[in-house]
């Protein structure tokens, strides 16, 4: 493998992904963000590692933020938010949480690669699609010469800080100044 080719080839396809982003449904998701306090976040995997990135520079504007599962998680309710990576479609641990947070009132949002599938059907009130290769995913997305589900991870990072940056610029009068001042400073 070369090196150099194979990163041109990589980049080419995040700009692919980045061509065919909905950005109507940025925006839509922007809001969504922007609209609740109290955000929980799930994801496993990879793809939940991104989902964690997400959920921290949401905190650093000054969100209330919870990880499913975590020991000091308070319980989910009417006018909570609850963002849930499903990658491929179909995570029946998540769709089983999403549905419980449902039933206790707070709307779901799922980040998918794979909006057809069945546990996204089922629980989402609002769907993100990042239209790039996951692992086990359905639907036609951008392909890529990477492993499993590597380009829907990465894309999903960029594009979470691409919608914190896009918060900071248009909604919040939050500056990266002072979402510093709330880094962890016990390091």
């Amino acid at each position: 493998m070369n090196l150099k080719e194979t990163a041109k080839t990589v980049v080419a396809e995040y700009q692919a992904v980045f061509e065919r982003l909905d950005e109507d449904m940025v925006n839509r998701f922007v809001a969504l963000i922007h609209g609740h306090d109290r955000i929980f976040f799930i994801g496993v995997g990879r793809e939940g590692m991104m989902t964690r990135a997400f959920a921290m520079r949401l905190m650093h504007m000054g969100k209330e933020i919870h990880w499913i599962w975590d020991d000091t998680t308070p319980s989910i309710n009417k006018g909570d938010l609850l963002v849930a990576t499903i990658g491929g479609g179909n995570i029946g641990h998540i769709r089983y949480v999403c549905e419980r947070a449902r039933s206790n009132g707070a709307t779901v949002a799922v980040m998918t690669g794979s909006p057809s599938g069945a546990a996204v059907k089922a629980v989402a009130d609002f769907v993100f699609f990042i239209p790039a290769c996951v692992y086990l995913g359905t639907d036609d997305v951008v392909p890529s010469v990477q492993p499993m589900g590597n380009l829907f991870e990465q894309c999903l990072l960029i594009t979470c800080d691409l919608i914190v940056m896009k918060l900071v610029d248009e909604i919040s009068g939050i500056s990266f100044e002072q979402m510093e001042k709330r880094h962890r400073n016990v390091e």
